[in-house]
């Protein structure tokens, strides 16, 4: 019979479960993590519950809070396992389970009293994963984006804000108020900068009332760049089932995930930090470079074979990998223009990290979906794409497979699969962007008049030219032929 996981449960764990190694009653807090999701128990919560074992960095224990509905949901369901998570590492060796404690509380999901708690001393580092798109960037300058209707109405109730952002600017006028040291911000979300992001969400809202303590913010927050990497499928009834059946543990929110990850930070935290660098995390200088390998090699590897993955019927990406028209043409582009694209860092193989990527993309268990992966492609395109595009167009280098990439994004948002059947769009502008796709079958360059996705890469005669022609390919020829040309290609 199962276990039901809360605190009673962890001196009976059934053989092949670790349980936390060290005395949950003992950890104090150190750090209020909004937005406790899959990915950051399977990320910074198993780093912390490694790094407790060790016997160090005991006054660093999560706190969990949120500010959506799904934030509530989640934290009941985690108080009735007393803030208890298993994670299984879907290895394809052999699955392994561990029950992690390194949360120790979780803030009702009120604003009051999430600002309240992020203005208590012990809090010394606020941290985020709130997805690529919840940091309020204008798409089309980069810059804050001032006018969402967010910022307009934390910008007019600074004192009952419902943004995290609000939330944390009222924080830390609570704490300088008392004289207390400001906590450092820390964004675990995959997106280029992501302190630098948040630093520029966190100052445009507070610019937009209260100039000058924006600029105490500016001079007196650090808000270091990390680099976080780590695949972590959502948590469905099949993986709840699993837990159950396989590992004896009944858990209301499981987490399952690659047996890889990595976390690279840059050392600016005034106040202190827990010692990560212990049990496998980097701290570095400069992040840059890390993200930009993750966000080029990584993150357009999965955009690469997300959208002929999809139109050529495949349903996970271990499918996809399988699949030799697939995997030869991310090879292809990969070592053609992805990895080119990426100046040396030292001591790093870019070669030996493909390699790691075609493993893990490869990986079975993992169970990951094409779906997942055509998520929202009008954001992800921008940041994990376009760039590189645009870079090779401006430096007149290899940009043939990025503009087949785009043209295979274009073919997919039409919303019929290579065989011509009803597919689902996943994107949140679905309407607009199957419209103009449709319209690109007869005029390619309507697919690029989406300005808040494509910009000043519209105006570019070389892009539309190519984009274009693999287009047409695409129609008239189908997937499977139109990879073949570019795989043939010389590189």
């Amino acid at each position: 019979m199962a276990l039901h996981l809360d605190t009673s449960a962890l001196g009976h764990l059934p053989k092949g479960v670790s349980a936390p190694a060290y005395d949950r009653s003992a950890l104090t807090p150190g750090i209020l993590h909004v937005g406790v999701g899959n990915f950051h128990r399977a990320h910074m919560a198993v780093y912390l519950d490694r790094l407790f074992a060790t016997g160090a960095s005991h006054d660093w224990a999560l706190v969990g809070a949120g500010v959506r509905p799904g934030d509530a949901a989640m934290r009941d369901r985690l108080a009735e396992q007393d803030w208890l998570t298993t994670v299984v590492e879907l290895d394809p060796e052999g699955l392994s389970a561990r029950v992690t404690g390194a949360m120790i509380d979780f803030v009702e999901v009120d604003a009051a009293k999430t600002i309240a708690r992020m203005a208590e001393t012990d809090i010394r580092i606020v941290s985020l994963t709130i997805t690529e798109g919840g940091y309020y960037v204008n798409s089309r300058t980069g810059g804050f984006d001032a006018a969402h209707p967010d910022m307009v109405a934390d910008a007019a109730t600074p004192d009952a804000p419902k943004s995290v952002f609000g939330m944390i600017i009222k924080a830390l006028r609570l704490r300088r108020y008392v004289g207390l040291d400001p906590f450092t911000v820390l964004s675990c979300d995959n997106l280029p900068e992501n302190g630098h992001v948040a630093k520029q969400t966190v100052t445009g809202l507070a610019r937009l009332y209260d100039p000058e303590f924006a600029d105490w913010i500016d001079a007196s927050i650090t808000f270091p760049n990390s680099m976080v990497d780590c695949i972590t499928p959502a948590t469905s009834d099949r993986e709840r089932a699993m837990v159950s059946d396989k590992f004896g543990i009944v858990d209301a929110a499981p987490v399952v995930c690659e047996p890889f990850r990595q976390w690279v930070l840059e050392d600016t935290f005034p106040q202190g930090r827990p010692a990560l660098e212990t049990v496998g995390a980097e701290f570095v200088e400069n992040v840059a470079p890390y993200e930009l390998m993750k966000l080029r090699i990584l993150n357009g590897g999965h955009a690469a074979i997300a959208y002929p993955s999809a139109l050529l019927g495949h349903h996970f990406v271990h499918d996809g990998m399988a699949d030799p028209r697939i995997r030869a043409w991310l090879i292809a582009i990969e070592t053609r223009e992805f990895m080119p694209s990426l100046k040396p860092i030292p001591g790093v193989s870019y070669a030996a990290y493909f390699d790691k990527i075609l493993e893990r993309f490869s990986n079975p268990e993992v169970g990951d979906t094409v779906q997942r992966l055509c998520l929202d492609g009008s954001n992800r395109q921008p940041k994990f794409v376009l760039p590189m595009l645009s870079e090779a167009l401006a430096e007149d280098t290899a940009f043939q497979g990025l503009a087949l990439e785009v043209a295979l994004w274009c073919r997919y948002c039409a919303g019929t699969d290579d065989s011509g059947q009803p597919m689902l769009v996943n994107d949140d502008n679905a309407e607009m962007l199957t419209r103009l796709a449709l319209a690109s079958k007869e005029t390619p360059s309507a697919f690029l008049t989406n300005e808040a996705v494509f910009g000043a890469l519209s105006e570019s005669d070389a892009f539309q030219s190519a984009f274009a022609a693999w287009l047409d390919h695409l129609w008239s020829d189908g997937v499977e032929a139109t990879l073949k040309v570019y795989v043939a290609q010389s590189g």
